[in-house]
C-alpha cells in the first residue's frame, strides 16, 4: 500500500470511530479536538475498497472497476438476451422496450429494436448476474451485508436513426424508487462490449449525489423520447461532467441520486450493458403521493396493472413483486 493510502486509511479509521473514543493526538505544534468529527457517509469498511476509492465515492458518487465481469459470464448474458429476443425464451413479468423510432431490430427482422429489457428477475440466466460474488463484494460497500436486487435492466443502445431518440436524459434513478434511505441504495452498471462516446456512454455530473432527489418528467426534445425516460426539469448544465468510457466487463457503481444520462450512439451498432439496482434489506418503503414522484408512481402503476391483470395495485407492490434476496436476510423490504 502507497504511503497516501496508509495515511488515508489511518484517517477513515480515526473518523469512522464513535465520537467518545476519539482523541487529539498531541503535536510540537499544537493540540486539537474534534467535538463533531465528519465520518464517511456513503460506504462501510469491509476491507474492500482502498481509502482513494471510499473518499472518491464520498466526494463523486461514483466508482469505476475495471474488469469485474469476465468475458464468458458477458457472452452468456448476450446469447440469452438474443433468446429473448428471437422469443425462443419467455420470462415471465419482463418488460420488453422497444425504441420509438427505430425500425429495424438486431435480431429479428420488421419489428421494431429492442433498446431495453427490464425486471428480468424470473430469467435465471440474466438474474445470475445480480449474485455475481465479485459484484455482490462490491455492493455490501454501499448496502451493507443484507442485499435485495430491486431492478434489473439489460440496455442495448440502438444505433440512432437522426431523431437522437437513443439518448437517455440526464436523470436520477432514486425518482423511479419509493424505497429508502437513498444511501444504502447502489446501481452495479456492466459494459457488455466497449462503450465510449461515440456509441453513448454514460455521462455523469460528479458530486451532484450529495443533493436532493429533483423534479424529473419528459423533456421537450426533438424527436420525441422512449417511455418512462424521465429527466430533470432543472439542473445546472455547466457542471462538471465525467465521461464513463468503458471496457467489455468494466463496472460502475453509483448513488441513487447521482445525475446521469447517456448521449447518441452514433454507430451501426447495438450498445449493451447490464445492470442492477441494489439495495439494503433494511431499507423501508415511503409514500411519494404529494411528491414530485407522483408522475412515475401513476406510470409505472398503469404497466402493472395491465402486465399482472389486476384491478388494483400500489406502487410499493409493483417493487415487492420484482425485489429478490441475494444475500443475507430480508428483513423489511
Amino acid at each position: 500500500m502507497s504511503r497516501a493510502a496508509e495515511r488515508l486509511k489511518l484517517l477513515i479509521n480515526h473518523l469512522d470511530r464513535p465520537p467518545a473514543v476519539i482523541t487529539a493526538a498531541p503535536t510540537s505544534i499544537q493540540t486539537s479536538t474534534y467535538d463533531h468529527p465528519q465520518r464517511l457517509r456513503y460506504t462501510f469498511d469491509t476491507d474492500l475498497l482502498t481509502p482513494e476509492q471510499r473518499l472518491s465515492y464520498e466526494e463523486n458518487g461514483f466508482i469505476l472497476v475495471k474488469n469485474l465481469v469476465s468475458e464468458e459470464d458477458i457472452d452468456r448474458f448476450r446469447r440469452e438476451f438474443e433468446k429473448i429476443c428471437r422469443r425462443e425464451v419467455k420470462v415471465p413479468g419482463l418488460i420488453v422496450m422497444r425504441d420509438l423510432a427505430i425500425a429495424k431490430s438486431e435480431f429479428v427482422a420488421d419489428q421494431k429494436a429492442i433498446s431495453k429489457l427490464q425486471d428480468f428477475q424470473e430469467d435465471p440466466e440474466l438474474f445470475r448476474y445480480c449474485s455475481l460474488p465479485q459484484i455482490l463484494q462490491y455492493v455490501e460497500c454501499f448496502t451493507g451485508p443484507n442485499i435485495m436486487a430491486m431492478h434489473t435492466m439489460l440496455i442495448n443502445k440502438p444505433p440512432d436513426a437522426g431523431k437522437k431518440t437513443s439518448r437517455h436524459p440526464m436523470h436520477q434513478d432514486l425518482h423511479y424508487f419509493p424505497f429508502r434511505p437513498a444511501d444504502r441504495i447502489v446501481c452495479a452498471w456492466t459494459a457488455m462490449e466497449k462503450v465510449n462516446r461515440q456509441n453513448g456512454c454514460l455521462v455523469v455530473l460528479p458530486g451532484t449525489h450529495t443533493g436532493t432527489l429533483q423534479e424529473h418528467d419528459y423533456p421537450e426534445w426533438e424527436g420525441g423520447v422512449n417511455k418512462m425516460y424521465h429527466g430533470v426539469r432543472d439542473y445546472n448544465p455547466q457542471h462538471p461532467r465525467v465521461h464513463l468510457e468503458m471496457e467489455k466487463g468494466d463496472t460502475v457503481f453509483f448513488h441513487p441520486l447521482l445525475i446521469h444520462g447517456s448521449g447518441m450512439n452514433q454507430t451501426q451498432g447495438f450498445r449493451k450493458a447490464i445492470s442492477c439496482h441494489y439495495a439494503s434489506a433494511d431499507c423501508y418503503y415511503i409514500d411519494v403521493k404529494g411528491t414530485t414522484q407522483e408522475n412515475i408512481e401513476k406510470e409505472v402503476n398503469d404497466i402493472a396493472l395491465k402486465k399482472y391483470a389486476l384491478d388494483e395495485i400500489t406502487f410499493k407492490d409493483t417493487w415487492a413483486f420484482r425485489g429478490r434476496l441475494v444475500q443475507g436476510e430480508r428483513t423489511t423490504l
